[in-house]
């Protein structure tokens, strides 16, 4: 999430005089900031299809974000065209797009049947998400580069956008068991990116290397098994890496009480 704020590009050397106190106009790199305008244009776009009815397609265009934001940093780096300005936008994307859109669209499928307890399980899971791109951000170059601290915004937004999505694809229409448990998955993802458990952050896999064949064949048969039911497998996918969490910081705890004190 988000580019590295090292490079600024400048359009002109000399600013007209009496404008801005003299300051120089900066420009922006195009290419990486489009991917970041894509995923705000996706956000935005999940809103209005939550507030239309259209709450399937919401969601997908929240897992279309999720692509579109794994690439934008990338793109930054792979062109070097790093900015302080890509690295704030990307940020302000990711709230609309992972935090807002998420939570308008559970509480207008089914969450808005609850009344009060309702918006407030959406207003925790979109506060969870402003809080977890905050710490992210001030927490470069200090946490361990190999895990996340707390759950990344976009696999929350997954876990939350995803239950509307398979519920949605497999024909269960909005009714109190299903807002009741919309509500336990908002406030479970928003506490989760809160919280300081470990997530594997899979920056230590190395795309460059040589492998075996048959990593490409796995590969074919996950992608597969993917589009043989998208929403449920998505779902799955995300859902078991949330918990993963909680399942490698009880494995932490189990090793520390069983290891001799000094």
């Amino acid at each position: 999430m988000g580019e590295d704020p090292e490079f600024e590009a400048e359009v002109g050397t000399a600013a007209e005089p009496g404008r801005l106190g003299g300051l120089r106009r900066r420009g922006i790199y195009l290419l990486p900031n489009l991917f970041t305008t894509g995923v705000l244009f996706c956000g935005f776009f999940a809103i209005v299809q939550a507030m239309n009815g259209r709450f399937e397609i919401g969601a997908v265009a929240i897992y279309v974000a999720m692509v579109l934001d794994g690439m934008d940093g990338r793109v930054a780096r792979w062109t070097n065209t790093q900015s302080e300005f890509g690295a704030q936008y990307d940020s302000i994307a990711d709230m609309v797009a992972f935090g807002a859109a998420p939570a308008l669209v559970a509480y207008e499928w089914t969450l808005k049947d609850l009344g009060t307890a309702g918006w407030i399980a959406a207003f925790l899971y979109c506060a969870g998400t402003a809080i977890r791109l905050a710490r992210f951000n001030v927490n470069i170059g200090v946490v361990d580069k190999r895990y996340f601290q707390g759950l990344p915004s976009p696999s929350g937004a997954a876990v939350l956008a995803g239950l509307v999505w398979v519920m949605t694809d497999f024909g269960f229409r909005p009714s109190d068991w299903l807002a009741i448990v919309t509500w336990v998955i908002a406030v479970f993802a928003g506490i989760t990116m809160v919280s300081n458990l470990p997530f594997y952050s899979f920056k230590e896999v190395n795309w460059r290397r040589r492998v075996p064949l048959w990593v490409i064949l796995a590969s074919v048969l996950g992608m597969s098994v993917v589009a043989s039911r998208p929403s449920l497998v998505l779902f799955a996918l995300f859902m078991s890496y949330a918990l993963s969490g909680y399942v490698m910081w009880a494995r932490e705890r189990r090793v520390r009480s069983v290891l001799p004190e000094e």
